[in-house]
């Protein structure tokens, strides 16, 4: 299977989306990026993996003063999985408050809804060694 390339922009920006809605608190239109049953996997950072919009809304929310002030994504990636999925990868980085920023590596999967392209699960892995943590070979 291939995907159009109509498809491939919507997914772009549905991903690129994101950020904009996060930054400015405008969670109650995370339905336009996500699933109602999204997977939001927060496990590398040693937080949960949460399930639904609601779950993930109440811990931005819970979040509060400690969430990034701005989400930016970059180097987006469309792939479609042998088995069909489509899978999207991507780099974050986020910009807190103090001026410090972190770099993650998003890996989603979204599906076509008959509203459009969300993303079904999505996980945020934090990005804390060059080349991938691999050393030097000599």
């Amino acid at each position: 299977m291939s995907l159009a390339l109509e498809d491939r922009l919507a997914i772009t920006e549905l991903i690129s989306l994101h950020g904009h809605l996060v930054d400015e608190g405008s969670l109650d239109r995370l339905e336009e990026l996500f699933t109602a049953d999204v997977v939001y996997d927060l496990t590398d950072f040693g937080g949960e993996s949460l399930t639904g919009i609601t779950a993930f809304r109440d811990a931005a929310w819970a979040r509060g003063e400690g969430n990034p002030v701005a989400h930016h994504v970059t180097n987006i990636v469309v792939t479609v999985a042998p088995d069909g999925r489509v899978e999207a990868r991507s780099k974050g980085l986020g910009v807190l408050a103090d001026g410090s920023c972190g770099s993650v590596t998003y890996h989603d999967t979204v599906v076509r809804t008959a509203e459009g392209w969300r993303i079904s699960r999505r996980r945020v892995s934090p990005r804390r060694a060059p080349l991938g943590g691999k050393a030097a070979s000599g």
